[in-house]
């Protein structure tokens, strides 16, 4: 009885994955790095989303007070200004400038904001392609249990069943892996649109100052120097 008992099959996830056909591993190894690639990458734009906000944050306040002489973003976007804030020689109108200077302003923005863009085209990819990755381990192991089931001639569901579970576990994986990358990725590029919008309503307040006004002056007295 013991050697029945321990000779049974495992039916188990782990099981039915140690038992299945090399291609199917080969797949469910690579979706499970994949799943892993997407958290990781979450959980990294979760933090720096949440810098991003204040950093936006900080822009805002800067349009009525001093500017916070740490932010990055902050003395990036106003940094920027810098060049344009001299053009009056040129013989620009005040209008022109104010053009300059808002659109200048802009360009250091969507700088900034490019840096988080890093990582998304991997969660799109996986988003879009492991679900079919996954499908295809799902395939290629049906395929598999139904010459198993011409070579031994029996059609009963215990040899059925086993080979299935195994390929039905890569669609599984697979989804799990997609749908995580697909509401991040949603979710990421909603939060970069609105830190974009609140920062371009910063900036057009700011680009309103007038031209003699340096936007960043505040920072000089605060700091003792420019960005």
């Amino acid at each position: 009885m013991e050697h029945v008992i321990s000779s049974s099959p495992d039916y188990s996830v782990y099981g039915l994955v140690m038992h299945a056909d090399p291609v199917v591993k080969g797949v469910l190894i690579l979706l499970v790095l994949a799943s892993v690639a997407v958290w990781a990458i979450i959980l990294e734009k979760i933090v720096r989303l949440r810098r991003l906000n204040m950093s936006i944050g900080r822009l805002e306040r800067a349009v009525h007070q001093a500017p916070d002489p740490g932010d990055r973003l902050v003395g990036s976007v106003l940094a920027a200004t810098k060049h344009e804030d001299g053009a009056d020689q040129r013989g620009e109108s005040v209008a022109e400038l104010r053009d300059f200077r808002e659109r200048a302003m802009r360009s250091a923005l969507k700088s900034e904001l490019r840096r988080l863009e890093f990582g998304l085209p991997l969660l799109a990819t996986i988003g879009s392609a492991a679900p079919f990755v996954g499908l295809f381990g799902t395939v290629w192991g049906i395929v598999n249990s139904f010459t198993a089931i011409a070579q031994q001639k029996d059609t009963s569901l215990a040899v059925v069943a086993p080979g299935i579970a195994e390929a039905l576990i890569a669609t599984a994986i697979g989804l799990a892996a997609a749908i995580p990358a697909v509401v991040a990725y949603n979710q990421i590029s909603v939060s970069l649109g609105r830190a974009y919008a609140r920062g371009s309503a910063a900036i057009l307040e700011l680009a309103r100052r007038p031209i003699g006004v340096q936007t960043d002056e505040p920072v000089q007295l605060r700091a003792g120097k420019r960005f």
